[in-house]
């Protein structure tokens, strides 16, 4: 079931990125719920994915770049950066870390939690001892 979830999960961003929220929606239960750091709270996945359709409104492409995942047999934690090509020609990465939870096969809840990662300026170099 492990890598079945994990491939559930990559055919959910798969839809994501072909903009296919039907299809991204009949991945999760009925009562399907998204919680993100952004101080909306908890939500339908419906209202989740309208958001994320009107805010692809003006996105040419995204992509998920998958970092890490980890998986339990109904719960998969990832980290990706989410690549956005702006129809304007802008292009921004957003950080975060995903939790999906399955109930019979199906999504059931996500938690995403998205971070900054700071621009680095200058090269690291090593502090000599």
């Amino acid at each position: 079931m492990a890598h079945d979830i994990d491939d559930r999960v990559s055919l959910f961003l798969r839809s994501l990125e072909a903009f296919d929220f039907t299809a991204a929606r009949a991945m999760c239960t009925e009562a399907a719920t998204v919680r993100q750091n952004d101080g909306q709270g908890e939500q339908p996945i419906e209202e989740s994915l309208d958001r994320l359709r009107s805010f692809a409104a003006d996105v040419r492409s995204l992509n998920y770049d998958v970092i890490r995942r980890f998986r339990n047999p109904d719960e998969v934690l990832q980290q990706h950066v989410l690549r956005l090509a702006g129809d304007d020609g802008s292009r921004s990465d957003v950080h975060a870390v995903v939790y999906f939870r399955f109930q019979g096969g199906l999504i059931d809840r996500i938690e995403e939690y998205v971070y900054p990662e700071p621009v680095l300026t200058a090269p690291r170099t090593r502090d000599a001892a």
